[in-house]
């Protein structure tokens, strides 16, 4: 580890000398490549930099212990003030891993949010609602953005699928580990006996793509224009705005009818559609890594039912880590953090050991 970071600290040095050139400023990719690789570098250099002045302070502390007698006022403070670089060394340390540990690019990305309905009838529907509404006001305690792009409501109020676009730095990197099936058990306000339903919803997080990542070719698309509706089919207007995307190569189909404006739902549209390419781009990029990575974040897989909120005992339950919280109603409320943050510290701890055993 050392080794590297004697490495990065030095590339940190070289990439500082070469911004210091105004030459570089003539070509301006040369310059924002530069900055961004500074930017990425910087942490990791500060930390490694005071770890190495915490070592030289070691040493100092060393060597006033050796020279001072047991009894001496001034060794006993020596002896606490070792303890307390020890300490102050262990936790850089760990930082420094964790700052070592491989990034994920989508990380900073917005998110693409798909929720589908799966089996269990309306009683599914409702939940897939609730769990709309729970990741909305998530979003909202983060100050981000939602956009839905598309819904298609239930005769009961539910919805049996949305896609929306949520909006905010660090979207991708907080939500990641939520696509896959949601179980919900609970006795239905139409359950007369008091019998406890199980249902399920499926819910797909994917990072939006940029632009320059997926190009799609309008000779490749399939444009289909069509009159917006609501539940039962009721007519929400008379125009033609709502769109329909098919991408003839993949098969893939996207529709837009949140806007009135046609240019704006084709143009949403085409954001999930890129975001699904890219998603099938990266997951061919990283098939040959494929088998380790679903032994790694097996929660991936949106077969797995990874979560069950159970209304009788109050609690949710993520299955990938074991974590229970009694406090359904404030997650369903939008304050996932309790799930949130122990997913994303497990799987870090999975990089981090990884990136150990590989090194």
């Amino acid at each position: 580890m050392f080794d590297k970071l004697a490495e990065l600290e030095k590339n940190h040095e070289e990439i500082t000398a070469r911004l210091a050139d105004p030459g570089i400023f003539s070509d301006p990719s040369r310059y924002r490549d530069a900055t961004k690789k500074l930017s990425e570098l910087d942490s990791v250099v500060r930390l490694y930099r005071e770890l190495k002045e915490v070592d030289q302070e070691l040493a100092d502390n060393r060597t006033l212990v050796a020279e001072l007698s047991r009894g001496d006022e001034l060794h006993e403070m020596a002896e606490e003030e070792f303890q307390v670089l020890t300490e102050r060394r262990e936790g850089l340390i760990q930082e420094l891993r964790v700052g070592l540990t491989p990034k994920d690019p989508n990380d900073n990305r917005n998110v693409v949010l798909e929720i589908r309905a799966g089996t269990g009838g309306d009683e599914a529907t409702l939940f897939a609602a609730e769990l709309f509404r729970m990741y909305t006001r998530y979003a909202e305690g983060q100050r981000w953005g939602v956009e839905i792009i598309d819904l298609s409501e239930s005769e009961v109020g539910g919805i049996k699928e949305v896609s929306a676009i949520i909006e905010g730095r660090g979207a991708f990197s907080k939500l990641k580990y939520e696509g896959g099936v949601h179980r919900v058990q609970r006795v239905p306000a139409t359950e007369a006996s008091g019998r406890i339903h199980t249902s399920a919803v499926t819910v797909a997080i994917l990072p939006e793509a940029d632009d320059v990542e997926v190009h799609v070719d309008e000779k490749d698309l399939r444009i289909d224009r069509f009159c917006s509706s609501g539940p039962g089919g009721q007519g929400v207007n008379t125009t033609y705005s709502a769109v329909r995307l098919t991408h003839i190569p993949t098969g893939l189909v996207v529709s837009c009818q949140d806007e009135r404006s046609q240019i704006k739902n084709k143009a949403k549209a085409l954001r999930v559609l890129k975001s699904r390419l890219l998603e099938i781009e990266q997951d061919r990029a990283h098939n040959a890594q494929a088998e380790e990575r679903r032994k790694m974040v097996g929660s991936g897989d949106r077969s797995e039912k990874i979560r069950t909120y159970n209304f009788p005992q109050n609690r949710v339950t993520d299955h990938r880590i074991g974590v229970t919280v009694h406090q359904l109603e404030s997650v369903l409320a939008g304050q996932i953090e309790a799930l949130v943050e122990p997913l994303s510290a497990h799987f870090q701890a999975q990089l981090m050991a990884q990136e150990v055993g590989e090194h």
